[in-house]
């Protein structure tokens, strides 16, 4: 059975252009989580409230979840290659544009459009790759995979905390932004789609209704998930912890760890059956780092325990999406689950930014976690079997 890509089983999944899409990945998520923490911090420094410098996040999710309905079919319509170049070159002008602004309402007002080309690059690399792959190697490739966007949330928080003072903020972004030209460049050389992975007719059609009970755990968790990236580093400054991207860096470590486990043990022949597990772990992290004493240590342990369920659960859920999906269709079931997640991360980082804001930052992490308990009956429910969700995964 030959990929959609003609990558063909004979090579595996590890092709060259499955690891250029891997590398890209990693890059996307390493810059995303290098403005997380540091462009609240500098909004903080222009005389933004702490509650205020969310909003950059809020605003910015917002404009991925939205976007993301748009961008998925747009790849379906267009191809998910011309999309990715497209968008990165795009990003690397805006975060150009980030060098010279001086006030903070520019800041608010140009999120939501880097927001939707951030959508662009993770929902057409996800798409492109699950053409890739083909059916044998789906759950293998994509776990392997699902190690990019967690290994650039590892890197992007220690790098962008380490370079903002050495750098300053305008040349940290002008660095960034050549690195996305570069990018623009490298993913010329992905194959094109076939004529079967086009589909000019289906251009913004919904996905089908199978992606709307996974989308609405997405919105659940990334309701949790959204103060984790602005407030993590703004908590750990006021206890002035020494390593304020612990959480995070340990967050990401914990979601290699689980799916490199998981890549090599195996997940069965129904990896969603996982899935409320994985949910549960990441409200026990949650739960963690609500209710334990200290500071370097409980950031330590609950970003630990928290990544390696949060990871699982994206993966998992993509996963089990992209196998129910038909090919055509594949960009906007994508563009769905990146809009539930980034509308759910939105507004978590808007509401519970607000309880910190007035009860401190321990009331919000506990209202993250009795969201992520809230939402595990729903994944007990995606991961329960039907008749049709067999026949398909069967093929």
């Amino acid at each position: 059975m030959a990929n959609g890509d003609g990558g063909g089983d004979r090579a595996g999944f590890l092709t060259a252009p499955f690891v250029l899409l891997w590398a890209f990945y990693f890059l996307v998520f390493a810059v995303g989580y290098q403005l997380f923490p540091v462009v609240p911090l500098h909004l903080r420094g222009l005389g933004a409230s702490l509650a205020e410098s969310g909003r950059f996040q809020t605003a910015f999710m917002l404009g991925s979840g939205f976007g993301a309905l748009v961008t998925g079919p747009l790849g379906d319509r267009l191809g998910q290659r011309r999309v990715l170049r497209g968008a990165s070159l795009a990003t690397a002008a805006i975060l150009l544009v980030y060098t010279l602004l001086k006030v903070r309402w520019v800041f608010y007002a140009l999120a939501p459009v880097h927001g939707l080309l951030w959508s662009a690059l993770r929902t057409a690399s996800m798409a492109k790759v699950g053409g890739i792959l083909s059916a044998e190697h789906r759950a293998q490739g994509l776990s392997l995979f699902g190690l990019a966007g967690p290994g650039g949330v590892a890197l992007g928080p220690l790098l962008g905390l380490w370079l903002l003072p050495h750098l300053g903020f305008a040349w940290m972004l002008a660095l960034l932004a050549v690195v996305f030209a570069v990018l623009h460049v490298l993913i010329g050389s992905l194959p094109r789609e076939s004529i079967r992975e086009i589909a000019p007719e289906a251009a913004f059609r919904l996905p089908d209704r199978a992606v709307w009970l996974p989308v609405s755990l997405l919105l659940f968790v990334g309701l949790g998930f959204g103060p984790m990236p602005p407030y993590s580093a703004q908590e750990a400054k006021a206890l002035s912890m020494v390593w304020p991207s612990a959480f995070l860096t340990c967050f990401a470590v914990g979601m290699m760890a689980m799916r490199a486990l998981l890549g090599l043990t195996g997940m069965g022949r129904r990896p969603v059956a996982l899935l409320p597990w994985m949910l549960a772990l990441t409200a026990l992290g949650a739960v963690l780092l609500t209710f334990l004493p200290g500071a370097t240590g409980r950031h330590l342990s609950a970003g630990l325990v928290y990544g390696a369920g949060y990871g699982m659960v994206h993966t998992l859920i993509f996963i089990h999406i992209i196998t129910l999906s038909p090919p055509e269709r594949r960009g906007a079931a994508v563009g769905a689950l990146y809009f539930a997640l980034d509308l759910g991360t939105a507004l978590g980082a808007l509401t519970l930014g607000w309880v910190m804001e007035h009860g401190g930052f321990r009331w919000g992490w506990g209202a993250g976690a009795l969201l992520l308990a809230l939402a595990i009956p729903v994944a007990r429910r995606v991961a329960r079997p039907s008749p049709e969700v067999l026949a398909v995964e069967s093929r």
